[in-house]
């Protein structure tokens, strides 16, 4: 029964974002528990605790540094249907500071501050998302870093990551600057 009730979800998902989730489906089949944890762990972030276009660009930065193609695309797919403009997440996929806007910016940077683990830069960065979201935007910023890189990691470790792909936004094919490196 747990199964049934997982697969009819993933199931959804696919339909609903048009994304291959095979490597989900081996989950539920191998490890039926393990996947409901996965699932909960992966909800962690609260959506209204910081912008959503700060939330997208923390994510797609963490997508990015394990992903080239389908995870990504589910992951602007998510944002636009958040209602991120889709100027904003091309930005973002491009690395255009001045193009994403400031408060996607903000998030971009300490995103790949963090990734990188360059504490100079992110330290500043993260007193000024403090500043203007509150400690609880911080944690929402941090979960959407950590979850967004869940599902590429997942994905590649169980085998089923395969392919990159072009990421589209509202139709139109959008370049992605190189995937950010993050320290060994």
């Amino acid at each position: 029964m747990l199964k049934s009730f997982l697969k009819s979800k993933v199931q959804q998902l696919e339909k609903t974002w048009n994304y291959d989730a095979s490597y989900q489906h081996f989950l539920i089949e191998a490890a039926p528990v393990s996947a409901v944890k996965f699932a909960v762990a992966a909800g962690m972030v609260d959506r209204t605790a910081a912008p959503a276009e700060a939330l997208a660009a923390a994510g797609i930065v963490g997508t990015l540094v394990e992903d080239c193609g389908p995870c990504t695309q589910i992951s602007v797919d998510m944002a636009s249907a958040g209602g991120v403009p889709a100027g904003v997440l091309r930005a973002i996929l491009a690395g255009d500071e001045a193009a994403m806007g400031e408060t996607a910016a903000l998030a971009w940077r300490f995103a790949r501050a963090s990734l990188a683990r360059d504490m100079a830069a992110s330290d500043p960065l993260r007193e000024e998302i403090v500043r203007r979201w509150g400690e609880k935007g911080l944690c929402a910023i941090a979960l959407a870093i950590t979850t967004a890189r869940m599902y590429p990691t997942l994905k590649y470790a169980l085998g089923y990551g395969k392919a990159c792909s072009r990421v589209v936004v509202a139709g139109v094919a959008s370049p992605v600057e190189h995937r950010p490196q993050i320290a060994a």
